[in-house]
């Protein structure tokens, strides 16, 4: 599992390491080498333009321009602010470079082929302005590769915004764990290629900072998947049921019962308004079909305990009709998944949705959606954990960078969406990816983050020219390659 560090909970860490007899010096130095040997592995000894600014991160700087030097390359180093103003372990690594120190001017730059950017940390909290952002803008104008030091300047290290001004990096070099802002966007795309070194910090510092944000990977999950037993039948493996919306508009439910099915739920049941029955079983097999009038029916179709999860929202519309069916899933207990129009239905009645939600509860809210019940300040991890807080569900807030938060504080952020996904359908496969696991007993928390995952990988598999519908179908190859990871 790869722990996600706040800007705070990397400071606890080094200061833990410190605590633990490591020296200041000793870090900053491992740092500084560990950057060395990064640029030196992918780009190997160029000339190189080095701007340092005035804390700890200048001081990195220092310690790589050394190491560079060593290896063989022309380097000029630059400083912003007056080296005599450098304090502590970074004031040392000044007096340890035996070159000459020039100001943050765009100078610095000429015959550069390589520009490392140890001006600003994952810390800052002021925008990048004045010279620093006239050199790095420069920097990247002449269209040099910039490599970042923990973050690219400008880049929050905790939410990932850009703070005035942020250069493309081609590759960002950080310390001991990632930080939240590598993952989220916009910071995400600014770092390039992202390497993260061990400089000492020994891990167990780790049971102390307590981190409750991970890298969505299979092994936040996999402890949870269902195995598959000899012994076990279709009911063993759940019955997932997905409400169909109304005549020309059920291809949604269709895509997220197929994905349930696919992701392993014994059966799955589409319930279907009766003017969209004909249309339905037109298009399915093995998806069984139940037909609908009224809440009352709907809720008698749920009532059979063997029907242990559904799905509502995909293509379902917005109206009194569809807050009843949310709410009779909800009042029966069963692990439930709202997407789409089930989110948006409550835009108004949001105190009535919270007060039924529980913990076997998921929501796959994109952005828009997300505003229309809970608060968008803060960054989207902030906002992901709070909106979990207040309505007692698993809160999955879709994009790019995918965070998922269970009401007890846990996230996780996704990182292996390509862009392919952005196509109409594929939430309601990811829809249904979550019902069909749900089903099978795996845990609101886990069941989203596996979801995400598996439809990240399941894109990634099929490549380019993907639709909706070639997502659950590509599900079978990532799922073997998962199974053969854990014999």
């Amino acid at each position: 599992m790869v722990e996600l560090l706040s800007v705070q909970q990397m400071y606890a860490a080094d200061r833990a390491a410190m605590a633990a007899g490591i020296s200041g010096q000793v870090l900053m130095e491992a740092a500084g080498r560990a950057v060395a040997e990064a640029i030196l592995d992918r780009f190997g000894a160029q000339p190189t333009a080095v701007l340092c600014g005035p804390g700890n991160n200048g001081g990195d700087g220092f310690v790589i321009a050394g190491h560079l030097k060593k290896a063989g390359a022309r380097v000029r180093l630059a400083l912003l602010g007056e080296r005599a103003k450098l304090q502590g372990d970074a004031a040392i690594m000044a007096r340890r470079w035996r070159g000459r120190v020039a100001s943050l001017d765009a100078d610095v730059l000429d015959g550069a082929a390589l520009v490392v950017d140890a001006i600003f940390g994952a810390g800052l909290a002021r925008a990048v302005t004045g010279r620093a952002r006239a050199v790095l803008g420069t920097a990247v104008d002449r269209g040099l590769p910039v490599i970042a030091v923990d973050t690219p300047s400008g880049v929050q290290g905790d939410s990932g915004q850009v703070l005035g001004f942020a250069p493309q990096a081609a590759m960002t070099v950080t310390f001991f764990r990632p930080k939240t802002g590598h993952l989220l966007y916009p910071g995400r795309g600014l770092c390039g290629e992202l390497r993260v070194v061990d400089i000492g910090i020994p891990s167990a510092v780790l049971s102390e900072i307590q981190p409750k944000t991970w890298l969505n990977q299979p092994a936040i999950w996999l402890p949870s998947w269902p195995p598959l037993r000899a012994e076990g039948h279709k009911y063993s493996r759940g019955h997932a049921m997905v409400l169909s919306g109304g005549a020309g508009k059920s291809g949604a439910a269709r895509l997220a019962a197929a994905a349930a099915l696919r992701v392993g739920a014994g059966l799955v049941t589409v319930a279907s308004p009766k003017g969209a029955v004909a249309e339905n079983a037109a298009h399915l097999t093995a998806v069984m079909l139940d037909p609908w009038r009224n809440s009352a029916e709907f809720k008698a179709l749920l009532s059979d305990p063997r029907r242990n999860a559904v799905c509502l929202g995909p293509g379902a519309g917005v109206g009194k009709q569809l807050r009843d069916n949310v709410l009779a899933a909800l009042s029966l207990k069963k692990a439930v998944v709202l997407d789409a129009d089930a989110i948006t239905a409550f835009a108004k009645a949001r105190k009535g949705l919270f007060g039924k939600l529980h913990g076997n509860c998921i929501l796959t809210p994109h952005q828009g959606e997300f505003g229309r019940l809970f608060e968008s300040g803060g960054d989207k991890l902030q906002r992901t954990r709070r909106a979990a807080a207040d309505c007692g569900a698993v809160v999955l807030l879709k994009g790019p960078d995918t965070v998922i938060a269970a009401p007890d504080g846990r996230a996780v952020i996704n990182s292996n969406a390509p862009p392919e996904l952005a196509t109409a359908g594929s939430g309601d496969v990811l829809a249904g990816f979550c019902t069909g696991l749900l089903a099978q007993g795996v845990p609101a928390f886990e069941a989203a983050a596996a979801a995400c995952w598996l439809h990240g990988a399941a894109a990634q598999r099929f490549g380019p020219g993907l639709t909706a519908e070639d997502i659950a179908p590509a599900l079978p190859a990532v799922l073997a390659e998962l199974r053969a990871s854990v014999k």
